[in-house]
């Protein structure tokens, strides 16, 4: 068994919430109900994790960032800095007759982030998006649409523009092959995705 959770004084954490070993909550942060946080997570200060979101372990949620619910992120996933992952299709405050809404009025869509991959500061996916293994999200990119793993996606509305290896860094191309200038992986593209070469 690790280290326990810590939970800093100004946190919100529910009492319904699941937080493993060694994770960490810092300030003003709020986890709420049914929250399950994996081992070694960091929750920054400010940042949101809402009702029943899941997440995996070794996960970095940064300062002020918001992942709504029903949002599944797998293992060391990065969400950075103030990057939103929404969860309403079709946001409005009030029903056509003018009605506040209500958690009956409408259904909550989630997004899922695969593992290892990561999403940059102020960056927003629209719900329900999949973001693919290792894929990474540029800072300020407007997620609308499924990205393949280990995507390289940039812009409003976002647009693959390479591939990333698992060390984060873009991938060069050799002829037919791609090549991780880190770790020296390399990868065949197959479609509109790309595979690891045993």
């Amino acid at each position: 068994m690790g280290d326990p959770a810590i939970v800093e004084a100004s946190a919100d954490v529910a009492d319904s919430a699941q937080l493993g070993d060694g994770t960490r909550v810092w300030h003003l942060a709020q986890v709420r109900e049914d929250a399950i946080l994996g081992a070694d997570c960091i929750v920054g200060r400010g940042a949101y994790v809402g009702p029943g979101v899941v997440v995996g372990d070794a996960c970095k949620i940064q300062n002020h960032a918001l992942v709504y619910e029903p949002a599944l992120l797998g293992d060391g996933v990065f969400i950075g800095p103030a990057a939103v992952l929404t969860n309403d299709e079709f946001p409005r405050a009030v029903n056509p007759d003018l009605t506040l809404k209500s958690a009956d009025d409408w259904h909550a869509v989630g997004v899922t982030v695969e593992d290892g991959a990561s999403i940059g500061a102020r960056a927003v996916c629209i719900a329900p998006v999949r973001i693919g293994a290792w894929a990474l999200v540029a800072a300020g990119a407007v997620v609308t649409k499924n990205v393949p793993a280990h995507a390289l996606m940039v812009g409003t509305p976002a647009r693959r523009v390479g591939w990333v290896g698992r060390t984060g860094k873009p991938l060069d191309r050799e002829g037919d092959v791609w090549v991780c200038p880190d770790s020296g992986e390399r990868y065949v593209e197959v479609g509109d995705a790309i595979r690891l070469v045993d």
